[in-house]
């Protein structure tokens, strides 16, 4: 009990902190393109908890987690693919660094053309942004794979499907998760800008329909909707890292106490 209380006070310290300093210097002042703690909380709930919430919020998500979703497998399954490889990855070592400079935003138009300005757009411009850090996570990943692991693998006639089973995936599952955690808010961010050109429906829609109202309490609320995602999605990864990854976080515990 003692413990979760501390972990409690480190989370919510800081926001507590930084709320209550935006309260106190917020005291007396008329601004109308700041709201007040109080305004913006009322303005929220006022805003997002009802019909909105299942017009824009739900779709947006969906898109995201779809998105996302591909550019994990995707990304995964390339990555052990091309890390297996030495001449693969010098092969595709080029092409890679060419698409990965390029902003993904930048694509919006062209994807618009492509595949039309419906839902599968938005979709692969997330996909195609955040597959990036768990491509290259993987393929880091996979070539670190302990050498005398690979020898007594091959050694015992593992081989194939069977070695990235046993061998590769479990060994490379902490940088491939590590892959994952950077591009969740990639995703996070590209479906806000995917739906700010050509869309109806969605967060980043709303958000950029209430700035051209000049509804500043509004376009607040929805700047504090993406927060609370952003926070949601990182506990429910952290939560599934840690469920993943249970042996390696259990021998970094028996590593650090000794």
């Amino acid at each position: 009990m003692k413990k979760l209380l501390i972990a409690a006070a480190y989370a919510l310290g800081l926001p507590a902190i930084l709320i209550f300093l935006w309260w106190l210097l917020s005291l007396g002042t008329t601004s109308i393109f700041v709201p007040k703690p109080g305004e913006l909380v009322a303005e929220f709930f006022e805003t997002w908890v009802g019909e909105r919430f299942f017009s824009d919020v739900l779709p947006s998500l969906g898109r995201f987690a779809v998105g996302t979703g591909v550019a994990i497998v995707a990304g995964t399954l390339l990555g052990i693919l091309i890390g297996l490889s030495r001449d693969l990855r010098a092969f595709t070592e080029p092409i890679f660094e060419f698409f990965r400079a390029i902003p993904p935003p930048v694509l919006i138009p062209i994807f618009g053309l492509l595949i039309g300005v419906d839902d599968n757009m938005k979709v692969v411009v997330i996909a195609a942004g955040a597959i990036w850090p768990v491509l290259l996570n993987t393929i880091e990943g996979v070539r670190a794979t302990d050498s005398v692991q690979t020898e007594t693998s091959r050694s015992y006639g593992i081989h194939g499907f069977s070695r990235v089973r046993y061998q590769v995936l479990p060994s490379a599952a902490p940088q491939i998760l590590a892959g994952v955690r950077q591009a969740l808010p990639i995703g996070i961010i590209l479906m806000v800008i995917s739906e700010m050109f050509f869309s109806s429906s969605g967060l980043g829609f709303s958000i950029i329909q209430f700035q051209r109202r000049f509804a500043i309490p509004e376009m607040w609320s929805g700047i504090l909707m993406l927060g609370l995602i952003g926070i949601a999605v990182s506990v429910i990864f952290t939560f599934v890292e840690r469920r993943i990854l249970r042996w390696y976080y259990g021998l970094k515990d028996i590593e650090n106490a000794s």
